[in-house]
């Protein structure tokens, strides 16, 4: 398994779709997953230190989780298929035996920033869909311009300022 962080959140401007970047912690690899908009809110939310005024669903989840006595130990990205990652949140009982929950990566990831419990990736999935520096560039490239081809296709010229404005924005989170 490989341990990562959370590199980023990242917003797409032509769509609502979101990425989630993990980033290997001790290599160079990143692993872009596609996440709803809602289960990046909640993500970002934790990350920034966001004060709600009531408990989201992954707060929820992980205060239920420690009033039944577990402990979320870690989160593993296990498994792609189709082109759908797969998640397992690794919980501790009070016993003291582990459980593992089959999760959607999102979610598994919005519960491990509550717990403070480290995010692992399976070797497999990092070596089939982990990029690397260059290669991620060459893919938000390749999606910008899949998606701005229409947008652009008319009055190119007129735009020029635009989207060099637009392209030179850091949405990172």
């Amino acid at each position: 398994m490989i341990a990562v962080t959370i590199d980023s959140v990242r917003v797409s401007l032509m769509s609502q779709h979101r990425i989630v970047v993990l980033r290997e912690q001790d290599g160079e690899r990143y692993l872009p997953i596609w996440i709803g908009p809602f289960e990046a809110d909640a993500i970002t939310i934790q990350l920034q230190e966001m004060e709600v005024s009531r408990p989201l669903t992954h707060d929820l989840l992980k205060n239920v989780i420690e009033l039944l006595g577990g402990e979320v130990i870690r989160v593993v990205i296990n498994d792609l298929q189709n082109d759908t990652f797969y998640a397992r949140i690794v919980l501790q009982n009070e016993s003291g035996e582990t459980i593992e929950v089959d999760s959607r990566p999102s979610d598994a990831i919005a519960l491990a920033v509550r717990a403070d419990a480290p995010i692992y990736v399976e070797d497999e999935v990092m070596d089939r869909a982990g990029m690397e520096p260059e290669e991620e560039l060459a893919l938000v490239k390749e999606e910008e311009t899949e998606e701005n081809e229409d947008v652009f296709e008319e009055g190119e010229e007129d735009l020029d300022v635009f989207r060099d404005f637009i392209e030179g924005l850091d949405i990172d989170t």
